[in-house]
């Protein structure tokens, strides 16, 4: 059994991993354990407790017991105001202005299962793949009550977590924070791993020690944001890829969030991750409840490598749903880079047509197809054809397009309004801004209320309507601004601080409808590129644009950070033009596809203006990429060296079986005499022989490795894992590799 009782310890069990909390003597649930797997005895023993100067005795035990102290105990769910003064995971202001949370255990349950949140997105399994543990707390001065829910995924070395926040009493509860997790060490001196960024600059990766006071991520945007990202992980002081303690921690949640950690007086760590408090207040009243957003978490004691695979493999069976989970993504070509505003029906169908003749799959239209919309300064929220601009109806051009043997698709960006707009005119009162103020503009666009139910029912007919009327098979959801000037007019003054939460319900209430009623289209989720890559997102649309940067070897990097919490299989990856629209930089195309064939793959250029040679060598890249797509989307990805270090970016594919690996390399740039590049290979089976070769894309690259090593020699798994292969030399600037290795049978 995953969930095992022993009167007061409650011990979850998986795979690999164990974590216990225990109920002590005055009914305080404490946390005990998590970490690597073991037994089931009470990991409490080893508390060590002492009379702290300054840290305060509930009462009466402190009359008689000053080492008891909430300020030195690792508790499994805090509250403010009891006497720990650290970082703590509920704060509310009860009717008569205090704010004291003072939880005692109240009983426990165990379902079947795992359990689902109205409303949120969550983590989904099959019966028997999982169980639920609910725990009950409760302030029985106040009668407010927390249910911490913990869905175990035995098999997948997952644990998920949510609260249910329960108002009991007799009177309003103001909820000022509430975090969906908490977990305490009692010990450990880690480091923390987690990605910040810019638009255009996502995921960049940084890694600290965890020093005395608070660290703290999170956004307070509206959105998960480019700046920060709601994944994180805990790792030992020295722990690699292959080796070490490592926690992971990702929030599914697509708004405002606010990750802590704090190392306190005695070198014990706290970590909290849920809603941002800072534009969080909710008034719960009597008999009402509200439930967090998850948290997905899981441990490895044999590296980073480990905890990314997990979540990986979360994410991509357990997240994702829908039949684009598990089928092959169309290979598409969005025409934004290639015409940006500037085209008209004819340039799109010749786009589409000679996409078709090279193998692609999906033509989408990107911006500037409807309403007065000639650049991003009008238009948006008249989702109408602009039909002089397409020369025909909506209906008309996506026929038209179907006709050349491709598949159609639409650009939308259903949460934004400009001013200059019928929607506008007709629903100032729509727009999210502050009455007597002047609102602040990004991209000359406003937001519209998503909290409100009206609203979300408009745009689920509008984009119902534009769906149906162009047959599309994919929809782009983008999202271009952060927002700001936050007030509802559908909200009372003393409910205010509920619309950045009740923004992000709203909008996955309107996901949540649109692609059940179209199961077969495929979503792609975006926020100006990476501004809502989040695990929340990826229940909805199982892709997301990774970045509106396009540039090979700034997406490198990207991608990397991306890797160490995300799946490939969700990551937008497309080859655009050179010069790149964003860096300048010229790449070779093969290059381009090397990086593109880290995600799902798609282009983004002019196609009608390449060269025959070009041409053929697309028509190349689109076969390999199939022909490889299983082993890409859904094996095993290793991070075999960073893009942040050294003279290139080497990364694995692996068949789980162990039966097949495919290796890409990149080069930064060219060096004279430069050091070989060794490669270990993971993931293949130590008592087997492989056989490797060369996926070329044209005639210049060479047949051979250097040093002498020829493809097409066999070599055991067990060498490849511990010795590697050196990869090719660069012959020129920003050179790719893509090396295929393959079980050879006696």
């Amino acid at each position: 059994m995953a969930i095992i009782i022993n009167k007061d310890i409650f011990t979850i069990q998986t795979k690999n991993s164990t974590y216990q909390m225990k109920v002590d003597k005055y009914d305080v649930l404490l946390h005990a354990y998590y970490g690597e797997k073991t037994d089931n005895s009470d990991k409490s023993l080893l508390y060590y407790q002492a009379d702290r100067g300054f840290s305060g005795n509930p009462y009466p035990i402190g009359k008689y017991d000053r080492a008891y102290s909430l300020d030195s105990l690792p508790q499994e769910y805090s509250g403010f105001g009891t006497g720990d003064y650290r970082i703590t995971a509920l704060r509310a202001q009860n009717m008569d202005g205090s704010q004291v949370v003072a939880w005692k255990y109240a009983g426990y349950g165990i379902e079947k299962g795992k359990y689902a949140i109205p409303g949120l997105p969550a983590v989904y399994a099959e019966k028997e793949e999982a169980q639920t543990l609910i725990i009950q707390l409760k302030d029985i001065d106040t009668g407010l009550e927390a249910f911490l829910y913990y869905g175990v995924l035995e098999e997948l070395d997952i644990i998920t977590r949510t609260v249910k926040i329960t108002n009991q009493g007799k009177s309003d509860v103001i909820l000022q924070k509430a975090a969906s997790l908490q977990l305490d060490w009692e010990y450990g001196d880690f480091e923390l791993l987690s990605f910040y960024g810019r638009h255009n600059m996502e995921m960049n990766i940084q890694r600290q020690a965890i020093h005395h006071g608070i660290q703290s991520i999170g956004s307070v945007r509206g959105i998960s944001s480019h700046q920060y990202n709601p994944f994180v992980m805990l790792c030992e002081k020295d722990a690699k890829e292959t080796m070490g303690s490592c926690y992971g921690f990702s929030l599914m949640y697509s708004g405002e969030f606010l990750i802590e950690v704090e190392k306190d007086q005695i070198d014990r760590t706290r970590l909290l991750c849920g809603i941002h408090s800072d534009n969080f207040q909710w008034i719960l009243q009597s008999k009402e409840s509200l439930w967090l957003p998850e948290v997905i978490m899981t441990y490895s004691q044999n590296g980073i490598a480990n905890v990314s695979k997990n979540m990986h493999t979360i994410i991509r069976e357990h997240v994702c749903r829908g039949i684009w989970k598990k089928k092959r993504r169309p290979i598409l070509i969005n025409n934004w880079e290639a015409t940006y505003f500037k085209f008209t029906g004819d340039v799109l169908i010749n786009i589409a047509k000679e996409a078709a003749k090279l193998g692609l799959e999906l033509f989408v239209m990107d911006d500037g197809w409807f309403g007065k919309r000639e650049d991003d300064n009008t238009g948006l929220g008249d989702w109408i054809p602009n039909e002089k601009k397409l020369g025909c109806t909506l209906k008309e051009l996506s026929q038209k397009i179907i006709s050349q043997g491709i598949a159609f698709g639409i650009w939308i960006e259903p949460e934004g309004i400009s001013e200059d707009s019928d929607l506008y005119r007709a629903h100032p009162e729509w727009a999210v801004k502050i009455p007597n103020r002047k609102p602040c503009l990004s991209r000359n666009q406003l937001v519209l209320d998503f909290s409100r139910k009206d609203v979300q029912d408009y745009m689920i007919e509008t984009i119902s309507n534009v769906i149906k009327e162009s047959s599309a098979t994919y929809i782009k959801w983008d999202f271009n601004r952060a927002i700001c000037d936050k007030f509802s007019n559908c909200l009372a003054a003393d409910k205010q601080g509920e619309f950045s939460h009740r923004y992000v319900l709203g909008l996955y209430r309107v996901l949540e409808k649109l692609t059940s009623v179209f199961p077969e289209v495929l979503f792609e989720g975006c926020g100006g590129g990476g501004g809502r890559f989040d695990a929340g997102m990826m229940y909805y649309t199982p892709q997301i644009w990774g970045s509106d940067n396009t540039d090979a070897i700034e997406r490198l990097s990207i991608q990397y950070g991306a890797s160490f919490g995300y799946p490939i299989s969700a990551m937008g990856t497309h080859i655009s033009a050179v010069p790149n629209h964003q860096t300048g930089r010229i790449t070779p195309l093969s290059t381009r596809a090397c990086m593109a064939m880290a995600g799902t793959f798609g282009y983004e250029l002019d196609i009608a203006t390449l060269t025959a040679e070009q041409k053929q060598e697309i028509k190349k890249q689109i076969a390999i990429f199939k022909k490889y797509y299983s082993l890409i989307q859904f094996g095993d990805y290793y991070r075999i060296s960073s893009p942040l270090e050294g003279n290139c970016t080497v990364w694995e594919f692996a068949d789980p079986e162990g039966k097949e690996a495919l290796i890409s390399v990149v080069y930064h740039h060219v060096q004279a005499n430069s050091i070989p590049v060794r490669a270990k290979v993971y993931g293949l089976k130590d008592n087997a022989m492989y056989q490797l070769s060369l996926q070329k894309y044209n005639e210049k690259q060479p047949e051979k490795l250097p040093y002498g090593f020829h493809f097409g020699e066999v070599i055991s798994g067990i060498a490849l894992r511990q010795i590697g292969f050196v990869v090719p030399n660069a012959v020129d600037d920003f050179q790719a590799w893509q090396i295929y290795i393959k079980e050879k049978r006696p």
